[in-house]
């Protein structure tokens, strides 16, 4: 049984490292929620809790309430993300065999609003001091177990290249391999799905498949999430248990009575432009928002989330248009979802009530939920395990932020990694199409990992 927390914040000096957050990302066990070069990083554990099944997010409310309801407290900074924190992953299925989780780190470093502080946890009576934080903070970065830096260049295929002077030592290969499903198998899948949708039984469906890659000089987490932190700005890049990745879309952000969500629905390879005359955002807005395919896949994941949050809100507002989000690799169709908190019951719902009522959305399962998901089962052949599941972290006063675990992947073991990726499939649906949707949206990984495809 886990004992009583005791915590302390203190503000930290951000001018030391110009970098932000990615500059903390050097150790491959590292916890990890950063965006713009802000958000958190976590050290250790001293708590963690684990569960299975379709009371999972209850189950691990209410654990995260009974401990923070005893936590000793000290906190010198008081924002969103300071005192004793969990970070998050879980699984996307009710009937996974994937444990869920929430994780209590030792240190924490967070960057919010030009002010950076960290927070030491601890669950033994040892004292708290801002040295002995400083301390800890100094030996989880320079301790060699789970470390990731080196005095080498970084080269494709998570290699290195010595310094001047040195032998060059060139990485082996990667490889990549199908998963579950072949292609032909799972574009097979697809329109297995379209005939269901025929059929009157449901509107989406949303279809995942894996490919493996294998690094034969190891996976470096520390260097993917480094990657991902700087090329991919405007998403958030996480990193919780070997789930890493770098997700363009917020299920639910809580901050006091305030939540607020980012759906996405309706994809566009920037690789499509080329050759295109005209700006490239132009073209997206052409081919995206003059779609009547996208724009119904992309009504329909807005309908799913305002329709389970309404009634945890007094007030609600969304985009009337959704909008361009230009990323990398791709463009997405976005809109954005503002909600005042209403009481219920009482008291205002916590992040992981609301991600209850929330998970799965049609964004990342389908419509009817019951309808889509027993079809994702019959025609995936996976485990999604924490694909597509809520991904983040909440604080003991009910703050937190939830992204979907997409445009990521699961290090299985020290050379291999399990990639996913997902299409969102209607009427309109071509699985040739399909196909090559789920590579673009495998490549922030694979660009992370040094594969080109």
């Amino acid at each position: 049984m886990t004992r009583t927390l005791r915590t302390l914040t203190v503000p930290l000096d951000g001018e030391s490292t110009p970098g932000g957050l990615p500059s903390y990302l050097v150790r491959d066990d590292v916890l990890c929620w950063t965006r713009r070069e802000a958000g958190l990083v976590g050290f250790g554990e001293v708590a963690r809790f684990t569960a299975t099944g379709p009371e999972r997010f209850l189950e691990a409310d209410i654990w995260w309430r009974h401990l923070v309801i005893e936590a000793d407290i000290t906190d010198h900074v008081e924002c969103p993300g300071t005192g004793p924190v969990a970070f998050g992953s879980f699984a996307f299925s009710k009937v996974s065999a994937h444990e869920s989780r929430l994780i209590v780190p030792e240190i924490v470093v967070g960057v919010r609003d030009g002010r950076t502080w960290l927070t030491q946890i601890k669950a033994d009576d040892g004292e708290l001091t801002e040295a002995g934080a400083l301390a800890a903070l100094k030996g989880w970065l320079e301790s060699p177990a789970g470390a990731a830096a080196s005095d080498g260049v970084a080269v494709p295929g998570g290699g290195m290249l010595a310094e001047a002077g040195a032998a060059v030592v060139l990485p082996e290969p990667a490889t990549l391999a199908t998963g579950s499903l072949s292609e032909a198998d799972w574009m097979a899948a697809v329109a297995a799905g379209v005939a269901e949708i025929r059929t009157g039984r449901l509107e989406k469906l949303v279809l995942a498949r894996d490919v493996v890659a294998t690094l034969p000089d190891g996976v470096n987490a520390a260097e993917v999430l480094r990657q991902l932190a700087v090329r991919y700005r405007e998403c958030w890049t996480y990193g919780v248990d070997g789930l890493v990745g770098a997700t363009p879309e917020m299920l639910i952000q809580v901050e006091g009575r305030t939540a607020q969500a980012r759906v996405l629905a309706g994809t566009l390879d920037r690789r499509d432009a080329v050759g295109e005359s005209g700006l490239p955002l132009d073209y997206a807005e052409r081919v995206l928002a003059g779609s009547e395919k996208q724009r119904h896949e992309h009504e329909i994941a807005i309908q799913s989330l305002t329709t389970q949050l309404a009634p945890f809100s007094e007030a609600m507002n969304a985009h009337s248009e959704p909008f361009i989000l230009e990323l990398p690799n791709v463009w997405h169709l976005a809109s954005d979802v503002k909600a005042e908190l209403t009481e219920v019951e009482g008291h205002v719902p916590t992040c992981l009530a609301l991600i209850n009522a929330l998970h799965p959305t049609a964004a990342v399962c389908g419509t009817p939920t019951q309808v889509a998901g027993a079809l994702i089962r019959k025609l995936e052949h996976l485990d999604r395990g924490p694909y597509a599941g809520p991904v983040g972290w909440l604080d003991a006063a009910g703050n937190g932020e939830w992204g979907i675990a997409l445009r990521g992947a699961v290090i299985e073991s020290p050379n291999t990694v399990r990639l996913y990726a997902g299409c969102g499939i209607v009427e309109g649906s071509h699985p040739e199409a399909e196909l090559a949707e789920t590579w673009a949206k495998f490549r922030p990984m694979l660009e992370s990992l040094g594969i080109s495809n």
